[in-house]
């Protein structure tokens, strides 16, 4: 029979104890939990339930409507290949020390259990389709079965020509002394007549719901990824139709915004010559794509309704990292901006408490691999860094920890940190640069404190807890 396998005894207000999330509310079954993760790529919080005016996400939103939506989330290294190693690792990057897209992961886990590993050895079939770990490394990750996306997302339709590259729109890249010139987008946002089963995403929806089909008797982890919105802004017509660039708006932003910013802080793309109509028509481009990324998501909500697998699957959604949009001149990840660290989080697990009520808790990509295994009751893995927030599910006011750190590594200038509490950003760059950002009155960060004499004392105090790391910053459970 399917039984309850679990009981969480997760101390909450009171001292009440609270029992039984995540365990399957029906008999008959297999004894564990089922999982299904979804990654989207350079996702930001361009979303209807993270509060994106006029963005259509209607299956992310009933998502967000029926578990838990973490409205402070962090990766821990804003890039593909180094946040998804420290996702699935359970490691934080300055221990894999993967900081980069050309690195091979594997080699740099010796002593660890990467997530489907760990769960596969517990019994279950587990399954990917698409881009889950970084795509050239896929290989070196063991899955029962293992399927990169088919279609044709990365051909659009038309691609410029040289001689349309080079008359594209050319910008300074500055930071750090570095300055060259680019082309943005390098592909031009694409809209196609296929239809969603001919793009990549479309056929890595449809696979997964073959697969949770076949193994609808559990229990599985199945991981689907989904390309979208990554470069290139490629998808069916009518998700370009449901957005008019016009429309398109952004805070005001100070014209010199970026005065205060180490030059450090703005290595990577800087497309300043970009006009405010290329711009609306860029955000209109990003918009469809993530509309049409939540189409393919419905179509794993739908195959669970019909398979009436929610009282046996733990859902869990999120990006890898986030994306400017031309916030302080950048377009692209690599910062350490609030637009390239923040990131979608959103679990749904069966029986839990208050769904649909978000929290402000803070939380890190490394905590999913411990709160899957508590949730799923599974022999915990040693070594992992991140912290469960099953406290959080089951309680959305609690919190579990003081702050979220990330990092990224500046070539041969080494390595800077950054750390997120519930006020303040601060971040220390190797050439002896910090930032300082209040988010209590400054949640675009455009004004940066740390050389205003008012806040020497918060950044020494912010500097000794990005010091002590994330295990002084863990609350005591």
């Amino acid at each position: 029979m399917r039984s309850s396998v679990l009981t969480l005894l997760t101390a909450v207000t009171g001292g009440a104890l609270q029992a039984g999330i995540g365990t399957p509310a029906r008999a008959g079954e297999a004894s564990k939990p089922n999982i299904l993760l979804m990654v989207s790529d350079d996702l930001n919080m361009h979303l209807g339930c993270y509060g994106c005016r006029g963005l259509r996400s209607p299956n992310i939103d009933r998502l967000a409507t029926a578990g838990r939506r973490f409205d402070q989330a962090y990766c821990q290294y804003p890039l593909c290949n180094p946040s998804r190693t420290s996702l699935l690792s359970g490691w934080r990057p300055e221990h894999t020390r993967v900081w980069n897209n050309t690195e091979a992961p594997r080699s740099h886990l010796a002593g660890g259990t990467p997530l489907q590993e760990h769960f596969h050895a517990q019994g279950y079939f587990t399954a990917r389709v698409g881009k889950v770990y970084h795509v050239p490394f896929e290989a070196e990750f063991e899955w029962d079965v293992a399927e990169d996306a088919r279609g044709r997302d990365s051909e659009p339709a038309s691609r410029p020509s040289a001689a349309r590259r080079a008359g594209g729109n050319k910008a300074a890249t500055t930071g750090a002394g570095d300055q060259r010139e680019e082309v943005f987008p390098p592909v031009p946002p694409t809209p196609t007549d296929r239809a969603d089963t001919d793009e990549q995403d479309g056929h890595t929806a449809r696979r997964v719901a073959e697969l949770i089909q076949q193994h609808k008797d559990g229990p599985f982890f199945i991981a689907a990824g989904f390309h979208r919105p990554h470069l290139p802004w490629t998808a069916p017509r009518r998700y370009f139709d449901l957005y008019s660039a016009s429309q398109m708006t952004w805070p005001a932003e100070p014209g010199n915004d970026r005065d205060d910013i180490p030059r450090i802080a703005l290595t990577g793309r800087s497309f300043l010559s970009i006009s405010p109509d290329q711009r609306r028509s860029f955000i209109a481009a990003y918009q469809a794509c993530v509309s049409f990324m939540d189409a393919q998501v419905g179509v794993l909500l739908g195959t669970l309704d019909h398979l009436k697998l929610w009282d046996l699957t733990i859902v869990v959604f999120c990006g890898d990292n986030g994306f400017h949009l031309g916030e302080h001149g950048i377009w692209g990840k690599g910062s350490l901006f609030e637009e390239s660290l923040r990131v979608p989080l959103i679990i749904v697990a069966p029986r839990m408490a208050q769904p649909g009520k978000a929290t402000a808790s803070l939380a890190e990509f490394v905590d999913v691999y411990p709160t899957l295994v508590e949730l799923c009751g599974v022999p915990r893995v040693e070594g992992l860094e991140g912290t469960s927030l099953v406290p959080v599910l089951v309680d959305p006011e609690t919190t579990v920890k003081t702050a979220a750190f990330s990092m990224v590594v500046r070539g041969r200038a080494g390595v800077a940190t950054s750390m997120r509490t519930q006020r303040y950003r601060y971040t220390e760059w190797p050439d002896d640069s910090v930032e300082l950002y209040d988010h209590q009155v400054d949640p675009q960060e455009y004004r940066n404190l740390a050389r205003e004499p008012s806040q020497t004392a918060v950044c020494q105090e912010l500097g000794r807890t990005l010091r002590a790391g994330y295990k002084a910053a863990v609350i005591a459970r």
